[in-house]
């Protein structure tokens, strides 16, 4: 009689508690902390520091994760995001807090492009401000929200503060924008997405490869132009009014030697006057992000869409200004 389970409830409730304990156990948390054992932090990755945390916190509390991606699928789409995304990319992620279970920044919607190496792909500081006040301001057909409550308008502004510049059209009638710390936050945790390159085995082959025909060569640098510096000079080169300089007409790009073009490229450039107007936003180096075959790639994809043809950069010539 008491195992009569249509009399007996406590029996009943016990048994099929006990069972879910069970099931719970043998489908989630075995498994779980199985991959937790075997996937340790990829070589080379970095933990965040306490602003990134912090700016991670709010791109979880601002919704980014709704939009945003952080998983590189080994597809021919996601190719422009980076490398197919592997399990020790997400050995570092923690809960947040006491309270908060570790974020799920895999995501699952592809409104907005991944941001799984999007550190990588965009470098700029200055980029990235401007597309959190206004995304507008940079991707003019952009459907992102802006986050204006991240910034103030400043008419006395500090040497420590850090002055958003913006294109005129944006630019408010008095005083300065300057980002909040929430800002910062933020953006130093989108600046620390940065997938930490795996060494492959086999018979692989490097795709920046330069010993390839002329044709593959223009859409390799196409590519990489596209992924690396569409964002801030745009994808027509026309750059962003007073923010980032146009690629068109530009002095250094119509200069037989490239040496100043490859050197920009290595080791960025801030304050420069180009066809009269200074240019306050810094653009960062890429010595780091690029290999000399990418770098070379980049520059004479440049130099053939809107500047001088007549000299042809190989990675050669980027290997030995970068030792310099």
């Amino acid at each position: 009689m008491k195992l009569d389970f249509h009399k007996n409830h406590i029996l009943l409730f016990l048994t099929v508690f006990a069972g879910f304990l069970l099931i719970s156990i043998v489908v989630a948390v075995g498994p779980a902390l199985n991959v937790q054992n075997i996937n340790k932090p990829l070589p080379g990755s970095k933990p965040l520091t306490p602003s990134e945390e912090r700016g991670l916190a709010i791109y979880v509390s601002e919704g980014c994760l709704y939009c945003h991606t952080q998983q590189v699928r080994p597809l021919h789409t996601d190719k422009q995001y980076g490398r197919p995304s592997a399990p020790g990319d997400y050995a570092r992620m923690k809960p947040i807090d006491f309270w908060r279970f570790t974020p799920s920044t895999l995501g699952s919607e592809r409104t907005g492009p991944d941001l799984s190496n999007i550190g990588k792909r965009q470098p700029s500081e200055a980029w990235h401000y401007i597309h959190l006040f206004n995304p507008r301001a940079i991707v003019k057909e952009s459907i992102m929200q802006a986050y204006p409550w991240m910034f103030e308008i400043k008419e006395n502004t500090t040497t420590n503060d850090v002055i958003v510049t913006l294109p005129p059209e944006f630019t408010p009638e008095k005083g300065k924008v300057v980002a909040k710390q929430d800002a910062m936050d933020l953006v130093a945790y989108l600046l620390s997405l940065r997938q930490t390159p795996i060494k492959l085995t086999g018979n692989s082959t490097d795709s920046t490869s330069l010993n390839t025909s002329a044709g593959d060569q223009v859409n390799k640098g196409n590519q990489l132009y596209s992924t690396q510096c569409a964002s801030c000079h745009q994808i027509n080169g026309q750059g962003v009014s007073n923010v980032f300089p146009p690629l068109i007409d530009d002095p250094v790009l119509n200069d037989p030697d490239p040496t100043e073009h490859i050197n920009i490229i290595l080791n960025g450039l801030q304050g420069k006057v180009i066809n009269k107007i200074e240019y306050a936003s810094a653009m960062p180096p890429h010595r780091d992000l690029l290999t000399d075959e990418e770098i070379a790639l980049i520059v004479n994809y440049e130099r053939e869409k809107w500047g001088n043809t007549d000299s042809v950069v190989t990675a050669q010539d980027v290997a030995e200004l970068r030792k310099n």
